[in-house]
């Protein structure tokens, strides 16, 4: 029972900083927008073609499946 005398303090300071955490977020503002999240995941919306990477690959080299550059 001894061991009670460190559990219950630590239980409490734990709870306490739990809720000094919750408290944190809520004035940050992290709850604010959970529709628009939510919405933006699921949204038809493709890749901007201007973010693609394009490769430029010489006509007589070509990139064959191990990605190295050799003749195939």
């Amino acid at each position: 029972m001894e061991v009670l005398i460190y559990l219950v303090p630590l239980a409490l300071s734990l709870g306490f900083l739990g809720l000094l955490g919750f408290l944190w977020s809520l004035k940050s503002g992290q709850y604010d927008d959970l529709d628009g999240a939510a919405w933006r995941a699921v949204a038809d919306e493709g890749p901007d073609e201007s973010t693609v990477p394009v490769q430029i690959v010489p006509t007589d080299q070509r990139i064959c499946g191990s990605g190295r550059r050799r003749e195939c």
